[in-house]
């Protein structure tokens, strides 16, 4: 009972608190009638931040269904927020982007979500918005990464670490004729692409070589929402700030130890920038916990729904399995049968491969662009005062009917095919790594990640669920770092040997990929815009 009290006693003090500083602000963020129209809430001041709480990202859909407006206004406490639903207005506000910046947010979200110091926080905030030329930490950093995962040379690098290591997993996983194995199929890709993806980056000594850290950072990351948005979370949110701690002090001992010497191009351009700018070791190492979630967490769920729509799908498996199997050399050494598969060949050759994985990516995606207006302004008719936030929530423009037909809600694993453009919405609808120019500068190597793992995977190993037939999980309580939905609960598989292939040895090879593969249709006409 003094649990339950003092939960509940925490829970008025919040919304005490919450409410006097809605009065104490209300003037300053008052609605005007020439801004976007207010979205309705049950509860007044706090109605927005319970529907949040409650449903997360089908808040605004719901939203968006009930003012049936291009863009409309959440009234939060001492916060103004913008929802735009409209594709012409996105194309607007992403043509000005010094207008509508993301790099404010950066700073907020690094000093609540990763705890960086205060001299940090000043260090990120020099020349942030790029107006005084390319250089400052927040300019330098979006440019070393754009530079370095572009296709090339040292993306193919990262990518050959990645491919070898996903090569072994399978390798360890595959069975013998005649047996098969029990996983938790998430629990194994989230270990195995936590693997892959981390040693691909932070190189052969990356402080994720010790699962106690990955561990920690898997803690953090699911207790993610209380530490941005909860009371008193030195003290609500105690384990995952703990546990976001362990693996910035990782950081910093990987760092001061040089071990970065050994990573990725990526990597150390990003610690780099971090030293050019004076930024303290303590705090590079934190704001990295932040480089880990941006090329970690909407791999596995992409990943996990890609594998669970396919075998859900006992046809489509064939065709892609056939697609597959046509582009894979088969050669005999020392009389054994070897299938070599050319990741470069892949992405060209398997066209319904790579509409099901961005079907997949539209199906589930749940991502949500920001800005922060940066001076009072009209977009259309609407005036956006400056300070309030901006948000493009990508489920929002990928539910709506209008734009992708009335099998919308579907998973259509052709919508991506080059012979459905025209039954397809202008570019700029398919949000899954954002646009214009905070278009996600990581999407090759996820693709090339994600494409690689299930490729593999499909023409290796057959999977049946241990119980029943295929039943796609609920994903409410997805974490509020994702981009994509997370299951909400495991699916416990049978792995055997793909039938007719159990003496087979395979090999993955990746030659250079210069050219663009059009991971976002918005890539043909240019990221920038």
């Amino acid at each position: 009972m003094s649990s339950f009290t003092s939960v509940s006693s925490i829970l008025w003090i919040s919304i005490a608190i919450i409410t006097l500083t809605y009065l104490a602000t209300h003037k300053k963020f008052g609605h005007d009638p020439r801004e976007p129209p207010l979205a309705p809430q049950s509860i007044p001041i706090i109605g927005h931040m319970v529907g949040l709480s409650r449903s997360k990202f089908n808040y605004y859909v719901n939203l968006s269904q009930q003012t049936d407006s291009a863009i409309f206004t959440m009234s939060l406490p001492g916060q103004k927020m913008y929802v735009i639903t409209n594709p012409e207005l996105i194309q607007a506000v992403q043509k000005q982007y010094k207008t509508f910046a993301f790099p404010p947010i950066e700073i907020k979200f690094a000093s609540t979500a990763f705890g960086a110091s205060p001299a940090a926080r000043e260090i990120l905030g020099i020349n942030i918005n790029g107006d005084e030329g390319d250089f400052g930490l927040t300019i330098e950093t979006h440019a070393g990464m754009r530079s370095r995962l572009k296709p090339g040379s040292d993306l193919d690098d990262m990518n050959r670490i990645m491919i070898q290591d996903i090569a072994n997993s399978l390798n360890q996983l595959q069975v013998r004729k005649g047996e098969s194995r029990k996983v938790w199929i998430y629990t194994w890709l989230r270990d195995t692409i936590t693997t892959a993806t981390t040693r691909s980056v932070y190189g052969p000594m990356s402080p994720y070589e010790d699962k106690s850290i990955a561990d920690s950072f898997w803690e953090f990351e699911c207790g993610l929402l209380p530490i941005l948005v909860g009371f008193l979370p030195s003290i609500t949110a105690q384990k995952p700030i703990t546990a976001r701690n362990n693996v910035a002090k990782a950081f910093e001992a990987y760092y001061k130890a040089g071990r970065v010497k050994k990573a990725s191009a990526f990597a150390q351009s990003r610690y780099q920038a971090g030293i050019n700018n004076n930024v303290p070791l303590e705090d590079i190492a934190r704001l990295e916990v932040g480089g880990t979630i941006a090329v970690l967490v909407n791999t596995i769920p992409t990943a996990f729904w890609c594998l669970l729509l396919l075998h859900s799908h006992p046809g489509l498996l064939r065709e892609i399995r056939s697609e597959i199997d046509d582009c894979t050399e088969t050669t005999i050494e020392n009389g054994s049968t070897v299938k070599t598969l050319n990741i470069t060949t892949l992405k060209k050759s398997c066209p319904l491969l790579s509409s099901s994985y961005q079907e997949v990516l539209r199906y589930r995606s749940m991502g949500i662009s920001i800005r922060e207006v940066m001076e009072d302004t009209y977009l259309d008719q609407w005036l956006l005062k400056k300070g309030a936030m901006l948000q493009i929530p990508s489920i929002v423009i990928h539910q709506d009917a209008n734009l992708w037909g009335p099998d919308v809600m579907e998973f259509n694993p052709r919508r991506f095919l080059p012979e459905e453009k025209h039954n397809r919405p202008r570019d700029v609808c398919f949000r899954a790594f954002g646009g214009g120019k905070t278009l996600c500068p990581g999407r090759h190597f996820a693709t090339n990640e994600i494409l690689t793992f299930v490729a593999a995977f499909i023409v290796r190993l057959d999977m049946k669920p241990i119980e029943g037939d295929w039943k796609l999980p609920t994903t409410a309580n997805t974490n509020v770092a994702a981009g994509i939905m997370g299951p909400d609960e495991d699916i416990q598989v049978e792995i055997r040997t793909r039938q007719g292939f159990e003496d087979v040895k395979w090999a993955m090879v990746l030659n250079k990929s210069e050219k663009v593969s059009a991971v976002v249709t918005e890539e043909s006409i240019g990221a920038e815009k």
